[in-house]
């Protein structure tokens, strides 16, 4: 498998570091497609859809998000969602990208993902979305039906790192603790050896730490109504783990009104967290079909 290119990409106020895998000749009017990972993860997470993406022909750029890698901590440390799709946008621009390129995007990289489509729904071509449903699913259960209720209940008992990771000192486990315990109860049964051994060297430093959970802190309080709000803009390919031990699939089931017409959901039985690590091929070909198929159009599909 062909090893990626480290690229960097000044951005107004944030030095973007990014991998790359170039298409076959490297033409400069491939069309692009960003990757973006989630937490807690590095942009090697994408090791088996770039390489296939590229062998279509796109220009596959995978960023370290802000506070990740080389990128390291935002200069303005702002982490709120809107800031998150800006960056995106910008890469966009500055890569020269046009009306062909996708964005993809798994747990974090999804949430990015759905605030793209909110915000410029026609920047890209096509969009897909991995393990995180539209944000504004989340408060569903709160308003809606008992049996809403009780599936609030079940994802409650999952979702308990948001508040843990308001805590101060959750920083000094973070790396050695928490993240090990994550990868290994989000994807029951995957090897995340070589993951975690990237997301330690993403992570390696305090203030790259505290830049992570800045995610989670900044957009719980002054950023909630924004990604609570979020629902999707243009069609999205938004595809879950059966076994997923972080969002249930449930969640994303009972949400596919949110979704813009034209969309496609499915779970993939057998996979968690991370499907696109624990099924690549399968991840792939239905990622090869989204953009293989008709203009997005019509209701959303499963």
């Amino acid at each position: 498998m062909r090893a990626p290119e480290p690229i960097a990409v000044d951005l107004p106020g944030l030095r973007l570091h990014a991998l790359t895998w170039a298409p076959a000749g490297a033409a400069a009017d491939a069309p692009l497609a960003i990757l973006v990972h989630g937490y807690p993860d590095a942009p090697s997470t994408w090791r088996h859809l770039g390489p296939r993406l590229a062998a279509r022909g796109y220009r596959v750029v995978a960023p370290y998000t802000r506070g990740y890698g080389p990128t390291g901590p935002a200069p303005d440390g702002r982490y709120l969602v809107e800031d998150l799709a800006g960056d995106l946008l910008a890469l966009h621009a500055a890569l020269d990208g046009d009306d062909r390129a996708v964005l993809v995007g798994h747990d974090w990289g999804a949430v990015q993902v759905w605030a793209v489509t909110a915000r410029d729904p026609g920047r890209f071509a096509r969009h897909v979305a991995l393990s995180i449903p539209p944000p504004a699913a989340l408060l569903r259960p709160l308003t809606h039906a008992p049996r809403d209720l009780r599936l609030g209940l079940r994802q409650s008992r999952r979702s308990w790192y948001f508040l843990y990771n308001q805590l101060p000192f959750v920083e000094r486990t973070l790396l050695h603790r928490m993240i090990p315990a994550l990868w290994r109860s989000w994807s029951p049964g995957y090897d995340a050896t070589e993951d975690l051994a990237h997301v330690r060297a993403a992570l390696a430093t305090r203030a790259q730490r505290e830049a992570a959970l800045a995610y989670y802190r900044q957009n719980l309080t002054r950023g909630f109504a924004r990604l609570f709000g979020l629902r999707a803009g243009a069609p999205v390919l938004s595809l879950h783990g059966q076994d997923d031990g972080c969002m249930l699939a449930a969640i994303g089931e009972r949400a596919q009104d949110l979704l813009a017409p034209g969309s496609r959901f499915a779970v993939v039985p057998g996979a968690g967290h991370w499907l696109h690590l624990e099924r690549p091929d399968e991840i792939g070909a239905l990622v090869d079909a989204w953009l293989d198929g008709p203009p997005p159009g019509g209701a959303a599909t499963r």
